[in-house]
């Protein structure tokens, strides 16, 4: 985990509200049928909840992915996104030996 990615990525208020989103699939709608059985939640409807434009979230997550908090699939022409839990846990692992010399 590279510390100072992960902090670039949260360091935006949406990207971190996005992180908490994700934490509970209930804060978007429901699946289709088809995507039932799938892990994550559709960029479409983070982009929907969030009120920015495609291209924005799309950037958001890339961010988000990029520095190991969210795990992304691709199922057809639709990505869905998770956090990645180990990796957050991880950071705040890191943050808290750095911070509090542990």
């Amino acid at each position: 985990m590279n510390i100072d990615k992960a902090f670039a990525a949260l360091n935006n208020p949406i990207r971190r509200q996005i992180l908490v989103w994700l934490k509970d699939r209930a804060n978007f709608p429901p699946a289709l049928p088809e995507h039932a059985d799938l892990d994550g939640v559709c960029v479409a409807h983070i982009q929907e909840k969030a009120a920015l434009s495609q291209s924005t979230i799309s950037n958001y997550m890339g961010l988000l992915k990029d520095a190991g908090l969210v795990l992304s699939a691709r199922h057809g022409q639709w990505t869905f996104y998770r956090r990645n839990e180990a990796a957050i846990a991880e950071l705040m692992k890191q943050l808290s030996a750095e911070i509090l010399c542990e």
